[in-house]
């Protein structure tokens, strides 16, 4: 399947044929199956992770093959105007997914594993990868390829960026049992490894450095590798003081994303999610 999508993507043609659409179907329905995933564990790269280009052209060749049609469940009062290639996803009751009542959607094309909670309103678009017993709350957002573990917290407001393109970029990750808190913002392929918390309001972008005041390092992106937070870590907001010219004169601090401790039996206490809810 690779290579036939490989040369749908490098093609372009002017009209798709039948077959171009089985192709699409099939390999729409290995994401939502989760058999392909547009990034996987890789344990010879820094960041655990390698990124599968052909997915995100194969996610991209649906957008050019779609036209937008009509998908209004009611025209007048709730109009849906989408690419045909991309509805919203079909869950039923044996897939073992709690789709909340009020506003959720989650696009065609992505894997939901087993026991997850979508909370209303909250939104997860295609080429997602998201496992098992993970909760996404109400207002979150999970971008277009974008991997998220099992166990995982995805608290209220939060935000988790895709990186569809460009398609050699990796997507952001979240790696098993990781706590986003509220209004957190993790962006531009950031990895987020196993059973890091993060505080409410953290956010993480390539061109922030995250300062480690535990180990005393620096945790930054660089050209050719993301920003990872390494393993238990636990990040909140701070700040660092301008030290000279005017910012310093005037008192100013920038934001910075400091890990003030890693994970103990007490924080496991505090974000651990009840099996109550599911």
């Amino acid at each position: 399947m690779q290579t036939e999508i490989e040369q749908l993507f490098d093609k372009k043609p002017g009209n798709y044929t039948d077959q171009d659409f089985e192709l699409f179907a099939r390999f729409k329905y290995a994401l939502n199956k989760g058999t392909v995933r547009s990034a996987e564990p890789d344990a010879s790269t820094r960041s655990g992770w390698r990124v599968n280009t052909w997915v995100k052209k194969g996610i991209l060749c649906g957008f050019r093959m779609g036209q937008v049609v009509n998908m209004s469940p009611d025209p007048a009062r709730l109009p849906m105007l989408d690419k045909a290639t991309w509805p919203v996803k079909r869950l039923g009751p044996s897939d073992g997914v709690r789709l909340v009542p009020g506003g959720s959607s989650i696009r065609d094309g992505c894997f939901i594993g087993k026991s997850v909670i979508c909370m209303p309103p909250m939104y997860i678009n295609t080429g997602t990868w998201i496992g098992d017993g993970t909760v996404v709350d109400s207002h979150a957002l999970v971008g277009s390829c974008a991997q998220v573990g099992n166990n995982c917290h995805i608290s209220a407001a939060a935000q988790i960026g895709g990186v569809l393109e460009p398609v050699g970029l990796l997507p952001v990750i979240i790696e098993d049992e990781a706590v986003i808190g509220g209004n957190c913002g993790v962006y531009e392929g950031t990895v987020v490894k196993r059973r890091v918390v993060l505080g409410s309001g953290t956010i993480l972008t390539r061109s922030t450095p995250v300062y480690d005041i535990v180990r005393g390092e620096v945790h930054r992106a660089t050209d050719d590798e993301p920003l990872v937070i390494p393993e238990g870590a636990v990040v909140v907001a701070g700040s660092r003081a301008i030290s000279h010219g005017p910012g310093k004169d005037w008192g100013i601090s920038l934001y910075t994303p400091v890990i003030v401790k890693y994970r103990d039996s007490k924080t496991d206490a505090r974000v651990q999610l009840e099996d109550l809810l599911r």
